[in-house]
């Protein structure tokens, strides 16, 4: 089956090239006989969050406007398991494969795809829940410790984080309109926080 992919290429450091990346990858997707749709590069540690070519190559994914990700390794494309369970499970929605020249491949259109798909699924399922009984079980024992949770009675968040500020200008003789104008916030909250204070 012909397939649009895009090639996704990464190095950790200016020093280093994606040469030889590229011409693996364009050599694997011709043996394929897939139609390359462009070439991303990026130069970005593994581990780093904020990937501006791979957020670029997942709106192309979302957009359907390629079939497949192409890349060397996975490691090339996740900065961890979770974060490649999670850009996967993305991709599977969209219905576009992540194969990796080398290794795992998560291709869609082949039955051992699917299978990794629902295993992936599944292990974030798990690691979901696992989340929420970690959270349930501290809140518990916060709880036997006598720690009150969440917000008290008559406790209000923006008054008690506006509180100061509305009241030194408040003291300089600036109106309750001024006032909310100033700081962003409802008249409300203004003179909630002096009719408090008085």
């Amino acid at each position: 089956m012909n397939k649009t992919v895009a090639l996704y290429l990464r190095v950790s450091t200016e020093e280093q090239d994606c040469d030889r990346q590229e011409r693996d990858l364009r050599t694997y997707a011709e043996k394929l006989g897939f139609t390359v749709y462009g070439v991303y590069k990026e130069t970005a540690s593994g581990a780093k969050n904020d990937r501006a070519v791979r957020k670029e190559v997942l709106k192309l994914a979302q957009a359907r406007r390629i079939d497949a990700v192409l890349v060397t390794e996975m490691s090339r494309w996740g900065r961890s398991t979770i974060d490649l369970i999670g850009t996967l499970q993305q991709m599977e929605s969209w219905g576009v494969s992540l194969i990796a020249q080398t290794g795992f491949t998560f291709d869609l259109s082949t039955p051992q795809g699917k299978l990794v798909a629902s295993m992936m699924a599944s292990l974030a399922e798990f690691e979901r829940d696992l989340l929420r009984e970690r959270v349930k079980s501290g809140l518990q024992a916060a709880k036997a410790r006598g720690q009150v949770l969440g917000r008290q009675q008559g406790q209000n968040y923006k008054q008690s984080k506006f509180k100061d500020q509305v009241l030194k200008l408040r003291e300089t003789g600036k109106s309750y309109r001024e006032i909310a104008e100033k700081l962003d916030i409802d008249k409300n909250t203004v003179m909630a926080i002096i009719k408090q204070a008085a």
